[in-house]
Order: C-alpha cells, then structure tokens, then sequence
C-alpha cells in the first residue's frame, strides 16, 4: 500500500488489492478528515448533542425520528457479500487511524448529506402557503422563477466539466482523491466517510458527473393517529394499522437529556408532529451502495450506466463520456409512481390514491454529444419532478460554449463583479425591495407560526421564501416594483458587491479557525452562482463545493478545485489552501504521474506511549526495510525469529513474498520515527498453524519482534505488546489471537501469560516446535476495564 501526495496534500492511493484500497482509503480519510468523521458518524447516530451541545438536539431529534442509523444498519445488512466487504475495509481502516467507525456508518454519513436534500421541506412550505393564503399564491414561489440556483455540468466532444452547488461548508463537503490498484484508477470527489468515488470521478478511459435530476422522491403523509387498549395505530388506506414506536434519550452536553418518542408507521418515520416521511431508502432498506463498486471497475459508458442503474436517492442527472467519443445522459434513482398531489403538499396517509404503485418510474437513458445540466426542465428530467431551476442558466452556459469559451471561464461567469458598485446597487434596492414586500399586509398571514420543528425554518422562514422568488411573489400581489417605497434598513447601496457579498462557510461543530475575508462576485441567477437570501443576508452561504474539467483524451490535462483543502486541521498547510485559487476560478492540476508525486508512509496504527514517545505501524517494505530488519534478526537475543543465517537479500524476498499475500501482513514499528521491531499478522486458516488446531471464527495470529539496541527504552514491551492488543480488537470481528512461539522462548511465554494469554497445546511446525497461545477477547476487555 502507497500514499502518495500532490503539491496541495491530495492524496492518490495505490494497493494490491480492492479490500487494500479500502482500508487505505479509510485510515487516509482518519488522517485527513478526522474531525469531520467523527462530527459525520455522530450526526448520523443522532448523538451529535453528547458533545457539541444543546444546538444540536434539533439534528439529533430529527435523525432519531427519522431513524437514520436504523436505516443504515438494515441497508448494510442487505448489501451483497463484495460491497459489505469493501465497507467492512474501509471501516477497519478509519477505525485503524483512531476513529471509531462502524462499517454501516458510511451509509449512515450518505443519509446525512442527503435526507434534507429532497424535496419534503418545499412540500412543508406549500402547504403552509395553502393554510395561511389559499392555494392559488403557491405560484407565487415556483422555483423556475429568477431565483432559483443550482448546480451547473457540461459536455463537449472529449470533456466534461462542471461545478456542483451546496451549502458551504468548512471543511468542505468533498473530499479529492485518487484510488488505483490493479483492477482500476479512478479520481475524483467523494464524500469523507463514504468509500470509492460517488458523484464526479475520472477513471481514465470514461468519465461522469451529476448534477441534481430536481425530481420529487420523498412524501409526506397526514398521519391520523389513535391509542385503543395502550397500542397506538394509524388510519392507513385499508383502515387502521399497528404502529411501531419506542422511546430513546439524547444526551446532551451540559444539559439534561431529552427523550424523543421515535414513531412509524407503513409510510415511514413521523418526523414532526403527525408528518410521516416515506423515502425510497427507507422503503427498501436500499441506499445504493451497490451501484459504488461497479462505478470504480467501469470503463465505458455502458459500465457507469449498468452500476448506475442501482441508484437509489437522490435522483441524479448524470452525463458519462468514454475515450470512444461516446456520451450518454441518463436519470438515475427511484422515483415512485403515485397520485399528482404527491408531489405538492403532504397528503392524507388513509386515502389509497396517494399510496404507492409497487413500480419506479422508468429512468432515462440517451446517447448524445454536447449536453448542458443546470437543474433546469428537460426532456431526461421533467417527468420526475415539480420544482425546477429557471432555464438562463442554462443557456447561458450553451452560449459560452458555442463562443469556445475556456470551462474555467465558464464557471466563474457573472454579471454581478464582486468590485462593482453598480452590482451593489442593483443588489441593495432589490434587497430593500424584498424587505418591503414581506412587511405588506396581503403577506401578514405567511408569518403565522408553521408548527413546524425550527429545524426545517430554512424551507418554512417567509422572509428567505420571499427573497428567493421575489418577482413571484410580486407579480401575483400585483404590484409594481418602481411603485414600491424600499425599506429603510440595509447596506449603504453605493458599497461594491463584494463588500456585503462575502464567503460565509458553516463551520464544523468544535472547529477553531477563522476563515478569511473573501469578496465574491455573483449571485443565484448566473452561471457562478454564489448564492445569498436578498432581503435576509447578502452574505455567500451556498456556492460551488467543487468544481472539475475531465479530459477523456488526456487525463493528465483534468484539473480540479475545491473551496478550501485536504486537510480538516487548521494547523495544516492543507487546510485552506486552495482557498484563494478558489475565488479567483483556478483549477490544480489532476496530478496521474506517480514520480511527480511525493510518497508519504502509511500510518496503520498510531498512539502515544507515556514516558516513551509515538509508537506508529507503518506496512514493511521489503526494499526498503530489509537491511534494518537484517540487523536485528541476526543477532543472537533474537535467534528464536528464526532467520539468523539470512543475508539481506533472503529478508527481502521472504517479506516479498509475504507483502504479495492477503492473508499475511508485515509491519515497521516505530518509536518517535526511530525502528524498534516487527509486527506481523496473519489468517491463521491461510496458515500452517491452522493444521495444528482447530481454527475458530475471528481467530487471528500476531508475531511480534522488538529491538531497540542502542536506545535507552525500559520497560519497551510492556507498553507496546498492550498497545498492539488493543489495536487488534478494534476489529469487533476478532474473537481470539493466536501467538505460536518456539517453545524454547521462555521469555516471550512469560511475557504472553502475563499479558493474559492462555497455553494450548505445543505444536510442530517443521521449521520450529511451538507453544500455541491464545488470548480470548472476553480475557483482554474484562483486564482492561472493559464493562
């Protein structure tokens, strides 16, 4: 396994295998994005508040209700055996760079930057817009208005290039990253704590990218709910229906905990008050996650096409290009079929016309060549949704490619300059306008409470519903914008729009920085689309979380970018270094010559040892390594390793040999970054200790070999041999170690009873007679304290 990095920390991954690149992926990932890992698996568990507080509990409510981390666990459990795998590797690796990580949290992490991405929030707002002024003024906040926004893909013959547009989020919402071994080469955006490469990817001979389809795929039922004889039920469409409903309590940090009552019914969860949320996901127990592995083996069209075809949510535009000139624009995901009320406002859960039909609609597939997606109305996308983006950008994007215009040029297209006073006018008075409006009388009805939970105000807040579809919202008073008096309140209008229009990131619960004063141009309406709420804020909260040129004929021309950098830590140089290049429209290079990059160590395992220093487990390279592990096995104290009459290049071929094999893994260790031994493990079922007793499940064998010679170390072993221990049953799959030593190594037999082992029978190895020893999980977890 090789980390290799770029000039902006990005990392590219080589290993053998798949299982390889997986565990690599994820101890990577610890590394980088550890502090996001943790916030992510949090958040999808619905313990968020245990650390970061009483802020959180609306999220971690939400995510009880809505039962996440069920969802997840009952997805993984249903996923084929080479998916559950992988995710089990890429787990084990996160795990292995001390996060603390389940193999379904990668699937509970998916939800989380998805669940509030469709469309049940506009369907809140709808039919609070019903209640409160009737249901003609929901035209008034039809999204294909100006101001909708959205994210922006693109292809002409040979190249695809785009920008997806969220919430701005430091650390950002993608992770760049390349991951190769011999059964594929793929780089591209994923996100940190989801294995592969999901939505943008690169895997040499094809490419693809997605932009959001806008279809409508979540529901939201009116839940009649009734107790009879201490069994609460729901009015279903065939009449009433047990319901499934338990109690849980979030802990909060300084506070007292809060009890959640977690309802659903055969809709789905209750998530506010009697709203029930049927999901495809949650419907099927089915997120997708076997479309992510077939995506990185893919090498045509077809092939992203064929992986894609499992999608599962959120429905996806998709364009994918291969090296033959051909493209192919699909829509991917599951849209249900059902009544057209659906699709508006939540509906009532005892009427059968809003039940389900047991079929997805048909997706689309067509081969094309230029193609623009901007999250506009389309032939691929209209059948699937209600609220689309207008159609300018569109267009203007078509424009500019027609004109030949460089992709970068195309990302960065506004009419608002970020040094324009001009633009700033423009943007003050229509902020004023917006304020103006919302305070008319005909709109007072709007700003009655929802009942919503506050969790969801950024699809229910009148104000932000007002700014966003202003021209709607007059047109359907009626009124005449230059009629209007502007509200007094507001920014000075002479001001460039870079002054108020700044970068304004959601920071990571618990993060420390300060991010840097950044002016930007733009605004929902262009191609840039660094969106702000007119009326609410001029502040940028929501803009292009990455943006990517791929070349199919020649990869080493891509070039990509995100908005701030590798790294999650703020002491890193990776942290916002791609900050400036950012704002300016600039792409890095996508790096694919392995010799211009610079090869770090793989860090498996690392932990502080008090009174010694770092202890780290890197993998042994047998070049490398070999004349270090020479000079130890060829002393007399370590006779019993068995290898005294080697030469060098003996040690280097047996750990070639041993690095070529899955089953057996050999690693440096390291003490402040000075070698003082080797650890190796193995299968003990692959090995021939395995014909010498009877090999249990979760069964897994250890060699251990420490020497630090000229270094004053008391009491070495006894703080590294526990360290390794407890690395090893962080693996929930591993029951019992075997460690099988000459039996005349009376050292290391003590050493291993003291440690909690217990004898087995001596065996015959041929090469040596042995000691079997076993070491029971129970044993270890009950000596160190375990409950």
């Amino acid at each position: 396994m090789r980390t290799h990095r770029d000039a902006h920390g990005i990392p590219h991954l080589r290993a053998g295998s798949v299982l390889d690149l997986a565990w690599l992926q994820g101890r990577v990932t610890a590394t980088d994005r550890g502090r996001q890992l943790q916030v992510e698996r949090l958040r999808s568990e619905g313990r968020l508040a245990s650390v970061a507080g009483a802020a959180e509990v609306g999220w971690d409510r939400f995510a009880r209700r809505v039962r996440l981390d069920d969802t997840a666990r009952r997805s993984f459990a249903d996923l084929d055996d080479s998916t559950r795998q992988w995710l089990e590797a890429y787990a084990a690796g996160v795990r292995a760079g001390g996060i603390e990580w389940h193999p379904w949290s990668s699937l509970g992490v998916f939800q989380v930057q998805h669940i509030l991405f469709g469309t049940f929030g506009n369907k809140m707002w709808r039919a609070h817009v019903e209640r409160t002024l009737g249901p003609d003024a929901l035209a008034w906040f039809a999204t294909e208005g100006p101001g909708g926004s959205g994210s922006n893909a693109w292809t002409v013959p040979g190249e695809i290039a785009g920008d997806p547009h969220r919430l701005l989020e430091l650390p950002g919402v993608y992770q760049q990253i390349r991951l190769a071994c011999p059964a594929f080469d793929v780089a591209g955006l994923t996100f940190p704590g989801v294995p592969g490469v999901q939505h943008f990817g690169h895997a040499g001979s094809v490419a693809w990218a997605v932009t959001n389809a806008m279809a409508d795929y979540q529901d939201l039922y009116l839940e009649e709910l009734r107790e009879v004889d201490g069994v609460l039920q729901a009015r279903g469409a065939t009449g009433w229906e047990p319901v499934v409903t338990h109690q849980e309590t979030i802990v909060v940090r300084d506070e007292d905990p809060v009890v959640v009552d977690v309802i659903e019914t055969a809709r789905g969860p209750v998530i506010d008050g009697n709203l029930s949320l049927r999901t495809p996901a949650r419907s099927a127990f089915d997120l997708g996650f076997g479309a992510l592995l077939p995506l990185l083996h893919a090498s045509t069209v077809d092939d992203v096409a064929d992986a894609l075809s499992r999608w599962v949510e959120p429905v996806n535009s998709v364009l994918t290009a291969d090296s033959t000139g051909r493209t192919l624009q699909l829509t991917v995901g599951r849209v249900p079929q059902r009544d057209d009320r659906n699709r508006l406002v939540p509906v009532p859960a005892w009427e059968e016309r809003h039940t389900w039909k047991p079929d997805w609609a048909p997706m689309f597939r067509a081969e094309v060549t230029s193609v623009v997606n901007a999250n506009d109305r389309r032939p691929d996308t209209a059948a699937y949704g209600v609220d689309f983006a207008p159609p300018a950008r569109a267009r203007r994007i078509r424009e500019l490619l027609d004109l030949g215009t460089p992709h970068e040029k195309i990302h960065m297209d506004t009419s608002l300059p970020a040094d324009s006073s001009d633009a700033g006018r423009r943007m003050a008075r229509h902020a004023a306008l917006a304020r103006a409006v919302g305070d008319r009388p005909e709109l007072e009805p709007l700003f009655e409470p929802s009942g919503y939970d506050p969790l969801f105000a950024p699809w229910t807040d009148p104000r932000a519903r007002i700014g966003i579809a202003l021209d709607g919202v007059l047109a359907g008073l009626g009124l005449d914008p230059t009629h209007l008096p502007p509200s007094a309140a507001g920014p000075s209008p002479d001001a460039p729009w870079g002054t108020r229009h700044l970068l304004y990131p959601l920071l990571l619960p618990g993060l420390d920085a300060v991010v840097p004063r950044v002016e930007l141009g733009g605004s929902a309406g262009c191609v840039l689309n660094t969106s702000s709420v007119p009326g609410v804020s001029d502040l940028c909260r929501r803009g292009p979380v990455a943006r990517y040129v791929w070349d199919l004929a020649d990869r080493d021309r891509s070039r990509w970018i995100v908005p701030f950098g590798a790294s999650d830590d703020p002491s890193s140089p990776h942290f916002l270094d791609q900050l400036p290049l950012w704002a300016s429209g600039e792409l890095v290079p996508l790096v694919t010559d392995w010799e211009l990059l610079t090869e770090e160590p793989v860090i498996v395992f690392s932990q502080k040892l008090p009174g010694l220093g770092e202890l780290t487990m890197i993998p042994l390279d047998p070049a490398a390594h070999a004349p270090v592990v020479h000079s130890w096995v060829t002393r007399e104290r370590n006779r019993f390793w068995g290898m005294g009459e080697h030469s060098v290049a003996d040690v280097e071929e047996i750990y070639g040999f041993v690095d070529e094999l899955d089953s057996h893994h050999a690693y440096l260790l390291l003490l402040d970054d000075g070698p003082i031994g080797v650890f190796q493990t193995y299968e003990p079922s692959q090995d021939p200790v395995g014909e010498c007793y009877d090999v249990l499940p979760g069964d897994f064998g250890v060699h251990l070999l420490l020497d630090a010679s000229g270094r004053e170390l008391p009491h070495l072993t006894s703080a590294v041999f526990p360290a390794l221990l407890r690395h090893l049953f962080a693996e929930p799959d591993r029951r019992r170690i075997i460690a099988e030593p000459d039996i005349r190594n009376d050292r290391m037999i003590s050493r291993l009873q003291r440690a909690g082992f217990t004898l087995g029978p001596e065996i015959d190895l041929g090469h040596k007679k042995a000691q079997l020893t076993f070491l029971e999980r129970v044993r270890f977890e009950s000596a160190e304290g375990y409950p």
